[in-house]
């Protein structure tokens, strides 16, 4: 059992359950009962930050949140691949696992790739998907991405991430709009799944990710047909300083059918605008689904 004094059980109050998966054990929460909303972080976050939709939500709905390999309260193995697929795979063992139908999924950053790479594989579960700063297609057309990751995936940024903890550290800070909500106790939370070294390598392979595992975005991209229909809401942060503004056109583009919301914050929606973030999906989960 991994050390959890820093975990702040008042903002967290949810009871722990884990399932064993190839490479570890992996943590996710499951509360409230209703129709299934499945939420997927991506870095270097964890389950924490869905807590204030969670609290709200399952008072109607059974609410699920993984956290991937590598993060939050998941173990963090020396010699997991880290991938995408992999990440993928293990979300789809824990829908297996606790037998989820009709799902809602709600997904953030890597989040996306990770949750929609799940949903186009199957989704005759999927009912409803939500879609927060993210993105499901190659990047090797956004300059900044790629230089930044192969920058940050190289033995340098390898150094960065894992001795100098840089992504909850220096990026998540950079990467808020309203400053002031990223207080010293809530970064705390951020900061504690990585206090050790050898447990940072999630975050140095979702950087390198970025550049190198186009093949897996494309594929994905590709396959963007099986979601047609399928209701979708885009919440989005417009001072986003880590996704570019042009990705909201392109997910006019990618899921026609898609309303979109936008929110004046940063990267994290979840935390600037909480209450709006979790107004929006109840009311999206509220809506009927057209046969």
């Amino acid at each position: 059992m991994q050390d959890q004094s820093w975990l702040d059980k008042n903002a967290y109050p949810f009871k722990q359950h884990y399932l064993g998966v190839p490479g570890g054990q992996l943590h996710y929460i499951d509360e409230g009962q209703g129709d299934n909303v499945l939420f997927v972080h991506g870095t270097p976050t964890w389950s924490f930050l869905w807590r204030n939709q969670i609290t709200a939500l399952s008072k109607n709905y059974r609410c699920i949140a993984v956290d991937h390999l590598g993060f939050g309260l998941s173990e963090k193995p020396p010699n997991f691949s880290y991938s995408l697929e992999d990440h993928r795979d293990n979300l789809a063992r824990l829908v297996e696992h606790l037998q989820l139908e009709n799902v809602t999924l709600v997904v953030h950053d890597f989040g996306g790739p990770i949750g929609l790479g799940w949903a186009v594989q199957q989704p005759e579960k999927v009912a409803k998907v939500v879609v927060l700063n993210s993105w499901m297609w190659p990047l090797t057309d956004v300059k900044p991405m790629m230089q930044a990751s192969k920058l940050f995936g190289s033995r340098f940024g390898k150094f960065l991430y894992v001795n100098l903890n840089f992504s909850p550290k220096f990026l998540l800070p950079q990467a808020f709009y309203q400053k002031e909500k990223l207080t010293r106790e809530v970064q705390q939370q951020y900061l504690g799944p990585f206090r050790k070294r050898k447990d940072r390598l999630g975050t140095w392979y979702f950087a390198k990710a970025l550049a190198g595992e186009t093949p897996y975005f494309t594929s994905l991209y590709n396959q963007r047909h099986v979601l047609d229909g399928k209701p979708a809401l885009v919440l989005w942060g417009t001072k986003d300083k880590l996704i570019p503004a042009p990705f909201l056109e392109n997910w006019r583009k990618t899921l026609p059918q898609l309303k979109v919301l936008e929110m004046e914050t940063g990267h994290f929606l979840q935390e600037e605008a909480p209450e709006k973030v979790t107004k929006a999906i109840q009311a999206f989960l509220e809506q009927p689904v057209l046969q």
